[in-house]
């Protein structure tokens, strides 16, 4: 059996059964917050279509060497395509970009100790598609700006 690393927002009833319903089992699974968005989406609150990589996936990655695990590569296309579904947007496509934001998470959150990288999915071709849906110019390259600075610093340490 394949090892699950990727859970959608929408899937709360299985990693629910995978920790055998206990909630705290679900929170060291995929973190504080990607458990609370999970909830969230159960109980009927508006938020955005996304997923989460477990924290057996991180480990994973890590104990291989920075290489992802069995088919996690694969779970995340996935979980990829599965947004773009939901939202009606595609990843990459000029005219109508989907934009990712992705937060590392803990079993408990902590302000301020996060590392957060917003917009990605936006590039020169995504940006005008960005800045036609939107009607605003400005709010199309302060996304771009924060996409620059956020994957600068935290991807590239620069």
């Amino acid at each position: 059996m394949t090892q699950k690393y990727v859970y959608l927002f929408n899937e709360f009833d299985e990693a629910m059964a995978k920790c055998e319903s206990d909630w705290e089992g679900v929170r060291s699974l995929l973190g504080g917050k990607g458990a609370n968005l999970l909830d969230a989406t159960r109980l009927g609150i508006p938020v955005p279509p996304g997923f989460t990589v477990t924290t057996e996936g991180c480990n994973d990655y890590l104990e291989a060497g920075e290489e992802f695990p069995g088919d996690s590569w694969e779970q995340i296309l996935a979980a990829v395509k599965a947004l773009e579904e939901q939202s009606g947007k595609k990843f990459g496509d000029p005219d109508n970009p989907l934009l990712v934001s992705c937060r590392s998470g803990a079993k408990f959150s902590m302000p301020g100790m996060m590392d957060t990288i917003l917009n990605l999915g936006l590039n020169e071709q995504t940006l005008a598609g960005l800045i036609s849906q939107s009607g605003n110019e400005r709010f199309g390259y302060d996304s771009y700006r924060r996409f620059i600075q956020l994957f600068g610093k935290v991807a590239l340490g620069i």
